[in-house]
């Protein structure tokens, strides 16, 4: 399971600490959708539980194991990364890109072995990147890059997989399908799969958790109707234009 363990997350001064403190338990095969408005935090907090900033004070746990004192190739093969920055790959196509998620496991001379081919294929066709496999990715849009991505972070078949923002080029069709992608794959695998997205609406109907970051260094934890039951999502998000209608399930313009 992944814990936080007393875990604050922040920067040095002037910015300081942006969330304190934080004790949450998720079981495997969880989908959870981290939501908060712009400046929240959920970027941080995805890359502290990563391993790619330094916690605070706490820390992120993966089993027993503190995932920021893992060894990088043990790190690689248990966890996944997937940020919105934009990648480039120089001359590889994007079933290179997809078989890179295999290298924590092939050894020093980069030998795919069977096992590791069929999982490649298997995650390019997942993420619905087969047909476009043999082209080069840096020709991609960005909506096809992140799928490509998604596709590696697949092949890597870890126990948890962190997932920034990689939604957001995609294509309403494209965000649903995507999103229940990653849904069916922890049930189905029982990994962790942590998803920050800006798509409310979707990650209330599709999450197995929420955890809704109110701005002001709060942390809420739970299922979207016990969210919603208590009004955390309306304090997360109402401003004096909008306001979330808890009978609606939806934001409603005020006047």
């Amino acid at each position: 399971m992944l814990r936080l363990q007393s875990l604050s997350v922040g920067y040095g001064a002037p910015r300081g600490i942006v969330l304190a403190d934080l004790d949450v338990t998720v079981p495997p095969g969880s989908f959870v959708c981290v939501l908060g408005r712009n400046g929240a935090g959920k970027s941080t907090l995805m890359r502290t539980i990563a391993g790619l900033q330094r916690a605070v004070g706490g820390a992120a746990l993966l089993g027993d194991e503190d995932i920021a004192a893992m060894r990088p190739q043990a790190r690689a093969q248990q966890v996944a990364v997937v940020l919105t920055e934009r990648t480039a790959s120089p001359g590889l196509t994007v079933d290179d890109v997809v078989s890179m998620g295999r290298q924590p496991f092939t050894g020093w001379q980069g030998r795919l072995a069977p096992d590791d081919r069929t999982r490649v294929a298997d995650a390019l066709a997942m993420a619905g990147v087969m047909p476009f496999a043999a082209r080069l990715f840096d020709d991609l849009s960005d909506g096809e890059r992140q799928r490509v991505m998604i596709a590696r972070a697949i092949a890597q078949s870890p126990r948890l997989m962190i997932l920034d923002e990689i939604t957001a080029f995609l294509d309403l069709p494209g965000r649903v399908e995507t999103m229940a992608l990653l849904r069916d794959h922890a049930r189905a695998t029982g990994a962790i799969v942590l998803l920050s997205s800006h798509d409310l609406d979707l990650s209330l109907q599709l999450a197995d958790g929420i955890w809704l970051l109110d701005g002001a260094g709060g942390l809420a934890v739970g299922t979207a109707p016990d969210l919603i039951r208590a009004g955390h999502v309306g304090r997360a998000f109402d401003t004096d234009a909008v306001r979330f209608s808890p009978t609606l399930g939806r934001f409603e313009l005020v006047g």
